[in-house]
């Protein structure tokens, strides 16, 4: 198998959210195999410090303040995009929240901005990015970053949970939609990732952490850069077959109901 149809040399990538944690890590991915990094924030101040990590790293990033759930900010900023750098050949749907709150004592407002940001966030930027690739008849690669909450259900994550499930049956619609168009419309389902946000909880005795080392057949917490295989081959030629297709990344969690107690 030739490794050009991992090359994305050519190609612009828009990874939503991608100033820090997973999105970096999968636009940093995407960057070293060729492609030319675009992403978004809702902060002035995250993005610019993102461009400057993205440069640390020897990577150019074109970075935009714009919100996914405000229809006319995206539409103006894509419109930006395409005159400023190229149009998007590659979109992945990383921005999203999680609001952990017991479904008993959560509030309406709150479960609506997860579903705003996890699920309509991706429905607004990729309706206008599949729109362009339509007209451009260049077709393209849309990548929603899923969860394994797109399976499981799990105490107080209630509305990331339905966001996430709803996101799995979107990416599928897309891809039926919009496969006419040479659109492929996959997901990227990642299980527990070391990461900025988890490093409280990654400690030896703590009990979540034994948990997530305990239920994962791999014995430990992903690696934000092993992400970045899977966003390769779903941004790219090797995957031109596959549509509709959620990838998990969990160390193999999902394939299991667990270790027995006395193990």
């Amino acid at each position: 198998m030739s490794l050009r149809l991992f090359d994305l040399t050519g190609k612009t990538a828009l990874v939503t959210g991608g100033t820090h944690g997973l999105g970096m890590a999968i636009a940093e991915g995407l960057a070293n195999a060729g492609a030319r990094i675009v992403f978004n924030g809702r902060s002035k101040e995250k993005v610019a410090g993102a461009v400057d990590q993205y440069l640390s790293r020897g990577i150019t990033a074109h970075g935009y303040v714009f919100d996914v759930t405000d229809k006319n900010m995206v539409h103006e900023k894509l419109k930006q995009i395409e005159l400023e750098v190229a149009p998007v050949d590659i979109l992945v749907n990383n921005a999203g929240i999680i609001k952990r709150v017991p479904m008993l004592e959560m509030e309406v407002e709150d479960f609506r901005e997860v579903i705003d940001i996890d699920l309509t966030g991706p429905f607004i930027v990729s309706q206008k990015v599949a729109r362009s690739m339509a007209e451009r008849k260049t077709g393209g690669k849309i990548i929603n970053i899923c969860s394994m909450m797109s399976e499981l259900g799990r105490d107080t994550v209630s509305a990331y949970a339905a966001a996430k499930g709803g996101l799995k049956m979107l990416t599928r619609n897309m891809a039926t939609e919009w496969a006419r168009y040479n659109i492929q419309a996959n997901g990227i389902g990642p299980g527990y990732f070391a990461t900025s946000q988890t490093a409280p909880i990654r400690v030896k005795g703590h009990p979540f952490n034994d948990f997530i080392v305990n239920r994962t057949p791999a014995g430990r917490w992903g690696s934000p850069g092993e992400l970045q295989g899977a966003a390769i081959f779903l941004a790219s030629a090797a995957s031109d077959f596959v549509n509709g297709h959620i990838l998990y990344v969990d160390g193999g969690i999902l394939a299991t109901i667990g270790k027995p107690a006395n193990e």
